[in-house]
Order: C-alpha cells, then structure tokens, then sequence
C-alpha cells in the first residue's frame, strides 16, 4: 500500500513539473473569440518582438531549444529552416525587377558560388515600381550607357526564353511589342535630337530621323502643328509585361537556389573593424547584418558579405539605416533618392491611331501607346517640380488628366477628343533627384554595399543590364560588358552630375 501510495506521489510531481516546463515552453495566444484572448492579442502586439541572431552570434543551449521546441508545443509543424537565414553571402534588399535580375546574374553566371537571399517587404508587388509602369523599352537616350543598357535589356529579350525557361513549367511569355519609340520636336530642338540620334546609332540602335513630311506620310492621324521633325526606333523598342519578366525570372532564380524571404529590413548592424585609408590604419564601422521583422512576428538577424540595395523608391531609407551620410569622412553625403508618384491612365477611343502606333513622346512630356487590341491606349506624362504630387498613397488625380494630359494628347491626335477615360492607376519612381541618372556600385565609405537605385523610370528597361553588371563587379571586380563606372556614386562626392535630358 506504501509503495502504491509513494509511486502515485512520484507521478503527481512530475505531472505538475512536466505542466510547469510546458507553460514555459509554449506562448500560445488564447482563442481570440472571447475578450481575453482579444486583450492579451494586443498586449502581444505591443511587445518588443522576439530576437534571433545572425550566424556567429553565441546562444546558450536554453535559447537554442526553446526556439526549436516552442512550435512543437503550440502544436504547429515547421520547416527546419527558418524563414530569414542566419547567415548568407549576398543579401539583396528589394525582390522587384532589379533585385530579381540581380539575384538571377549571380546565380546564373556563377556555377552556385553564392549563397543569395533576396528580402522583399511588399511581397505580392502591390507598390512594386517595375509592376505599375508602362512597361517601355526605348534606346532613345542623352547618355550612351544608358542606349548601352537599354540595348542589352533588347538582345536578352530575343531570347528570353532560352534564358528563362524551366524545367516542367510552360515557356515564359512577357508579350514584347516591337512597335518603337517616337520623339517628336519642335523647330527649336531639331539639332539637339539630330545629335541625340547620332549618338545612338553610334552605340548600335537603330535610330532614324524622320522629317515633317515623312511623319505625315507615315502617320496620318498624327496632327503636326510645331513639328518640325521626329525619331524612331525602328528595332528593339517597344514595350512589353514587366509582371511576366519578373515572374518569369523568379520562377528561374528558384530553380537556381535563390532564397526569396517575405520580411521587412528594419536596420543594419555593425562591427568595428581596421581599414586602410588615406590618413593611415583607422577603426571604421563595417556593415555585417541586417535586422528583418518577419510575419510570424520574431525579428531575425541576417549576417552577409555583400549587401546589395534594389530597394527602389525607398532606396533612400535603406541607405539611411546603413548609415549613409552619417557624417564621417567619406560618409558625408546621402543617398539622392527619393518616391516620387506618377500616373497611368487608360482611355478608349474606337476610331484612335492604327495598330502600328509606336510608344509616341509629344514635347509637352505627354506620351501615349496602344494598349491590346481593342481601341485602347495608356497615356500619361510627368508633372513639373512645382506640381509634385504628395507620396504618401496611390489615389489618382484625375484633374492632371484633364487639365494636362488630356488636352495636349486631343492636340496632337485629334480622334483623341472622342476618347473615354476608362481606368488609371499610379506608381512610384525611384527618382534620383540630382540628375535622374542610375547610381550603381558601392559606396565609397561601406564598400560591400552595393547601390542599383534611382533610375528616376527606367528600371524596367535598364533591370537587366543592371544585373548583368553588378554580377560583373562581385565576381570580377570590375564591368566586362558596360561600363557603368561614371554612375557610381563618387560623381556627387565630386559635384559632377551625369544628367539624362530624356526623361519621360
């Protein structure tokens, strides 16, 4: 009877501790039906997230098994790895069109040398830059290297599904329209696009002039009042889905081993480490982390070698956490890139220009290209600095369409006035506010984060050749295809701006 009595005991004691060590173990949120659970939901809320460090970082055996052993006894199943590694080479910040081409480069090109993770906050694309523009590409430019890159974007589309095609799935089809770009211009600026051209042809496009009388030959429901003259690029423009792009290179980076995380960088961290200098052997900060706030509400460290800024319009916060323009000697001067919201607006006109139609530039800023096939047309221009449009949502202003767009558009194709405004929608641009120009490479005080930022609108059309050349610079340490050297960000360091007079 003792011993009954003594092993009945025993087993109530270890009941009672194996009770105890669950509740520690287990923070399972009460059943938020009742009020309680609803209470205790915000007060979790209000908590400072739970913290996971990068690789290197010592834990205790405690730690480690309780962060193994919590799902367990929430009763949830897991995956063995977490969703932000602890450790990786190449951490891209920003999963849209540019950190996508990026991330495909490095692995693609490289025979699996580099671990990449690429963290995108905005993983559905909602706001993502690449996916709410017009998707054009045109070799139309002021600056050779971007007729450069814009030309590489067009010889990878040719055979892009040689490039992007995956084992198992359906062949990509991004719906590359080969129709061109065509500027037009007053009297006044006849010689400037005369030289513009030149360049361009210079480079390998395939860009004509075309005189008064050519254009109305050529496009008869074009009205040529101020017009002297006009260009069009007669292959390789055009415009094309920059939604199927990205998938269709994400759908290729997967395959490659691409780690793409849903999470939010919330800040960067640093270790002092000795670096040569001009004035001698100096501690300097090194960035060796990022910090990522993850759904599931714990915040993971993410140590890496490079850290590569694709961030888009809000480039500009990235490089803040990173500390750009803190103030030290060569640290002076912030990231010049900032959001800057533009409109897209779809209108109907059955009887509207024909189905040759190229992406038309008129020199109000206004532009206009078809879009399908059923007498429909996107249209759209930029506003003056004065008129910039506040950035904290993307409502549309329908008064810009028909105070400005609209008019100038009824101007310049007159079927236009029988046109109905259908839908719009608006988008962001990473505009690089000094000279609108790309600003690649690494930064000269934290050389292992890398910059592909402020495109100021053509991201979609330079995402490629900006890939190709980051890859370039971590593999080789320098271009081999394009030389982008003159975008780097020394150029506002030395007060030599490289300004791009083709902005759209």
């Amino acid at each position: 009877m003792n011993h009954c009595i003594r092993t009945r005991l025993l087993l109530k004691r270890f009941r009672s501790q194996l009770n105890r060590l669950t509740r520690q173990l287990c923070d399972k949120v009460p059943d938020s039906r009742s009020s309680d659970g609803v209470n205790q939901i915000e007060n979790n809320k209000q908590e400072e997230r739970e913290y996971i460090p990068a690789g290197g970082k010592a834990r205790s055996v405690k730690d480690v098994m309780m962060e193994e052993l919590k799902p367990a006894f929430k009763g949830q199943i897991t995956s063995i790895e977490a969703p932000i590694p602890r450790h990786t080479d190449v951490v891209i910040l920003g999963g849209g069109l540019v950190g996508t081409a990026v991330a495909y480069f490095l692995t693609q090109h490289s025979s699996g040398m580099y671990d990449v993770t690429v963290i995108e906050r905005d993983y559905a694309y909602t706001r993502a830059s690449s996916m709410l523009s017009a998707g054009g590409i045109r070799h139309q430019f002021t600056i050779p290297e971007n007729v450069q890159m814009s030309m590489f974007t067009s010889e990878f589309l040719k055979q892009y599904k040689e490039h992007l095609s995956v084992y198992g799935q359906d062949p990509p089809e991004v719906c590359f329209h080969h129709q061109g770009y065509l500027f037009l211009a007053p009297p006044d600026r006849v010689e400037f696009l005369e030289s513009c051209v030149d360049m361009q042809r210079k480079c390998g496009a395939k860009t004509v002039m075309l005189s008064k009388t050519q254009l109305a030959e050529k496009y008869p429901w074009l009205n040529l009042d101020g017009i002297e003259a006009g260009s069009l690029g007669t292959s390789g423009e055009g415009w094309f889905d920059p939604w199927q792009l990205l998938h269709s290179l994400k759908a290729k980076n997967i395959t490659n081993n691409v780690r793409y995380c849903e999470g939010e960088v919330v800040n960067f961290t640093f270790e002092e480490k000795e670096s040569a200098t001009s004035d001698g052997i100096q501690m300097r900060k090194k960035i060796v982390g990022v910090d990522v706030d993850h759904k599931n509400g714990k915040r993971y460290g993410c140590g890496a070698s490079f850290f590569i800024n694709c961030a888009g319009p809000w480039a500009g916060e990235i490089a803040r956490m990173a500390e750009i323009g803190a103030g030290e000697k060569g640290n002076e001067l912030p990231l010049p890139v900032e959001p800057r919201k533009r409109y897209v607006y779809t209108i109907h006109c059955p009887d509207g220009p024909t189905l040759d139609t190229p992406f038309l530039i008129d020199p109000s800023g206004v532009y206009f290209r078809r879009e399908g096939l059923g007498g429909h047309y996107i249209c759209g221009a930029s506003p003056t600095e004065e008129n910039e449009p506040n950035i904290n949502d993307l409502c549309v202003d329908y008064e810009f369409f028909s105070d400005y767009v609209w008019p100038s558009l009824a101007n310049r194709v007159p079927a236009f006035n029988n046109s109905k405004l259908k839908s719009a929608w608006a988008g962001y641009y990473d505009y690089n506010v000094i000279d609108q120009n790309l600003v690649i490479g690494p930064h000269p005080y934290h050389r292992n984060l890398v910059f592909a930022n402020g495109m100021s609108g053509h991201g979609v059309q330079q995402a490629l050749a900006i890939g190709r050349a980051i890859y370039e610079l971590v593999f080789y340490s320098e271009y081999q295809t394009i030389d982008l050297s003159r975008f780097h960000f020394d150029r506002f360091i030395n007060d030599s701006p490289l300004r791009e007079h083709a902005i759209v």
